[in-house]
């Protein structure tokens, strides 16, 4: 990492970087578009998209792959320039803000991994679904994706943030043999170190404590999804190992207690400070009973959260992560819309996977 990091606002340079994400942030696809895209083929996908902002990754790449393939390498390959832009112009500790959150690819990518080896699944395969837009470089994900195993993926990661952690749940993992200790080891790290050296109270209106803000109400809701999945499942899995640190909604009991009683967890989070945001979700929840249009809806809140901070705190590190999310979203709908459609599934079907506000 750079050594352009901090704790406090001293040295960010916010208004120039807000700026340019404003900048960036006018040419993310909208509603209307996502809308278009579900009724085009894949062919039509991949030349509407090299009319966008896409242009230069799709004309990049199209030599070499076509259709689904296309589309994909050219949303990472653009997701990751995006963000690498964003540490490029940052500083002090805004750069040091951008840097912890965007250790969130190197999570997905270390999952990935692991998910294809466990699995068996081609190289090719795996490196589809990276993300390159974390702290690593493309040498240790190489590294990576040559493993031939998940205890050499553990040990390639043991100089990480992720080493600690990481090896306490192989032994647990060779014990089972599920991949949940492994993965929830990297989520742990991942948010322990997000919310490790900050202040417990920052001012709420300072750099520091709306970037806070924004980092419990996302382990909320994270716990939250978490909670929900575990009182759905009905299984007899310790919700301890599940729970992340740093957020407000629960604590670790809490979320014992509730996740083994769905009307209960619904109560709490209507009696919650998110009860407003979610009433319509919580609402869908209990009458269609069905926990995926649930999670889509705690996306979408998490969306206009992060909205509603920004445009609260215009010259914060709010715009900056509002703006991560919505490129993540965007990324996530035009994947979801060109397998789709690459699957014969129709346009109303393909719409319901969408994160769509």
């Amino acid at each position: 990492m750079s050594s352009r990091t901090g704790t406090s606002g001293q040295g960010s340079n916010y208004e120039y970087v807000i700026a340019r994400v404003r900048a960036r942030s006018a040419s993310l696809f909208d509603d209307d578009d996502y809308r278009k895209l579900v009724r085009m083929g894949t062919g039509e996908i991949a030349r509407f998209m090299e009319e966008t902002e896409y242009e230069t990754e799709m004309n990049a790449l199209g030599s070499r792959y076509d259709g689904v393939d296309l589309v994909e390498y050219a949303l990472n390959r653009n997701l990751a320039k995006h963000f690498d832009d964003l540490l490029r112009w940052s500083e002090g500790a805004l750069y040091d803000y951008i840097a912890r959150y965007l250790r969130k690819f190197d999570v997905w990518n270390v999952k990935t991994v692991i998910r294809g080896l466990y699995s068996d699944a081609e190289r090719t395969e795996v490196e589809d679904d990276l993300i390159r837009a974390g702290e690593f470089s493309d040498r240790r994900v190489e590294d990576l994706l040559n493993a031939g195993s998940i205890e050499e993926v553990v040990e390639q990661l043991d100089d990480t943030i992720f080493g600690e952690t990481l090896a306490e749940a192989f032994e647990v993992y060779e014990e089972s043999g599920v991949l949940v200790p492994l993965e929830n080891a990297l989520d742990h790290a991942f948010y322990d170190t997000l919310l490790s050296g900050l202040p417990d109270n920052p001012e709420i209106d300072s750099p520091t404590g709306l970037y806070v803000e924004f980092l419990e109400t996302e382990v909320d809701f994270r716990n939250l999804r978490n909670a929900l999945r575990l009182a759905r499942s009905g299984t007899d899995i310790d919700p301890s190992e599940y729970f992340i640190e740093g957020g407000q909604l629960f604590d670790e009991q809490e979320v014992a207690q509730l996740s083994t009683n769905l009307d209960q967890l619904v109560s709490a989070v209507r009696e919650s400070k998110y009860g407003e945001d979610l009433d319509q979700a919580l609402s869908a929840l209990e009458e269609a009973d069905n926990l995926i249009d649930f999670e889509r809806a705690l996306d979408a809140a998490l969306l206009e959260y992060a909205d509603r901070l920004s445009n609260r705190y215009p010259l914060s590190v709010c715009p900056v992560l509002s703006y991560i999310l919505k490129k993540e979203r965007e990324v996530d709908n035009i994947r979801a819309i060109a397998r789709g459609r690459e699957a014969g599934l129709g346009p109303d079907e393909i719409e319901q996977e969408l994160v769509i506000l």
